[in-house]
């Protein structure tokens, strides 16, 4: 791990102490909630500049649509007419390792003769609504860990721990971050081969968020469990069309584990789906990714050891509305190896740093997992997967944006390269597709089993 600070170091120490005793309380005292909208930002990020300015001072984020934007429809880049700095490239990326995960130097030495990174100004573009940032406030001082890290209570719309003293609490801050109330999208997923071919999977899913709703109360989130409800149909191709998901995510999953179940179109019957979880293979994704890397990292986190790192300046995507825009097609996008890095721009920003080891006594395809989480937005942006001979196996990576019209922090597309197969799995295609809509109502009705057979058979 490169350039950790001193802070870092002491907060391993003390982690590591706090962790030889069991349960870790995470409450934090008023006095350091008080520090949220003043030298942190509402969200506990940095709120000035580092040391040389290229990180600049947090100054609210982008706090309103930019002209000629039509809602419902793709994203106005608000940073058009950024120039970029300096391109990273295989030949002279000595100069910026520092700055670079191990995941994203193997990358350049996998690819040493495409693979880039265009690197423009940073902007500190992440915001949400008012009341997300009081919610924040409220939680510091009660959410609190259960079940050894596998469920938490006491919180609710916005993240629970602001100021983080373990890994399981930033990743609790990424499974837990605002995204809206309700959402609907279409797009899809490819994986191309070794020479570029790819088939489009296509996708319409829902998500209802419970935790998210304004005004959600701890006791009642507490009493019904419900983090989340999430529902996925197949559009296509024709083969697979019709082919669902439904997913119940918990908040406390050793009291309710995750409750899922299937529709298959062939057998027409909706059927339990226990193992959708920890490493099964995605949905389609020919083995490129496990169902957990969903999101990035998704699901219960008690197969693994957290170890909270410290935090890092690095070159992540970020404000990636080129590579959202519906200007572009997919076949701009996918090439062999990786996508197009034309289109994707890296700005620099502080990361947490939280480590994932494998518990001895479970199993997982993974062995252990880096990830490197916003402190604007405490979304995932890189995570670097190691296999069972401690070697690089995959890479993700998360394209992000504002989505100003929430406002909400979240990817337009998420990527994992798998570094032995030399190929990748690329989910969120939306640059052909209807755009994301914030303003859908849905009821809990529609994500019932029941629900789920009706869709898969029209």
């Amino acid at each position: 791990m490169k350039k950790i600070t001193k802070t870092s170091k002491l907060l391993s120490i003390t982690i590591s102490l706090l962790l030889t005793s069991g349960y870790v309380a995470a409450k934090v005292t008023p006095e350091e909630a008080n520090k949220l909208g003043k030298e942190l930002t509402p969200m506990g990020a940095e709120q000035k500049a580092n040391a040389d300015g290229s990180i600049p001072e947090w100054k609210g984020g982008i706090t309103q649509a930019p002209k000629g934007y039509v809602a419902g429809q793709h994203h106005v880049d608000p940073f058009a007419n950024d120039k970029t700095l300096f391109t990273i490239t295989s030949s002279n990326l000595s100069d910026y390792k520092n700055n670079l995960t191990p995941g994203q130097v193997k990358l350049f030495e996998t690819y040493p003769d495409t693979y880039k990174m265009n690197v423009y100004q940073t902007r500190r573009s992440a915001s949400f609504p008012s009341h997300v940032y009081d919610a924040i406030k409220s939680n510091a001082t009660r959410s609190e860990l259960v079940e050894e890290g596998n469920g938490i209570v006491q919180a609710s719309v916005g993240i629970p721990f602001p100021l983080p003293k373990t890994g399981l609490e930033v990743i609790w801050n990424h499974i837990l971050r605002y995204r809206g109330e309700q959402v609907t999208r279409q797009g899809g997923q490819a994986a191309p081969t070794a020479s570029g071919d790819y088939t489009y999977l296509g996708f319409e899913e829902s998500l209802i968020l419970p935790y998210n709703v304004q005004g959600a109360k701890p006791e009642t989130l507490q009493e019904t469990n419900i983090l989340f409800k999430f529902k996925q149909k197949v559009t296509e191709p024709a083969r697979l069309a019709g082919t669902a998901l439904l997913v119940h995510e918990t908040m406390d999953q050793i009291k309710t584990p995750r409750q899922a179940w299937t529709y298959n179109t062939g057998q027409r019957r909706v059927r339990r789906a226990p193992n959708v979880a920890y490493d099964t293979p995605g949905t389609a994704s020919d083995g490129l990714r496990t169902t957990d890397d969903f999101d990035m990292y998704n699901g219960a986190p008690d197969r693994y050891t957290w170890e909270l790192k410290g935090k890092q300046e690095l070159y992540i995507p970020y404000n990636d509305y080129r590579l959202h825009s519906n200007d572009l097609k997919y076949e701009q996008i996918l090439q062999p190896g990786h996508i197009n890095p034309q289109y994707v721009r890296y700005e620099k920003h502080r990361v947490w740093v939280v480590e994932a080891k494998l518990k001895s006594d479970t199993r997982h395809t993974y062995k252990k997992r880096v990830f490197y989480i916003d402190e604007d937005s405490w979304q995932v942006a890189v995570t670097d997967i190691y296999d069972n001979r401690d070697e690089l196996y995959r890479v993700g990576v998360a394209h992000g944006l504002n989505y100003y019209e929430v406002p909400t922090q979240w990817s337009t597309l998420e990527v994992f390269h798998d570094l032995q197969s030399r190929r990748y799995i690329a989910m969120g295609l939306d640059n052909e597709a209807k755009m994301y809509d914030f303003s859908t109502e849905l009821s809990d009705s529609s994500f019932t089993p029941s629900a789920l057979r009706r869709e898969g058979r029209r």
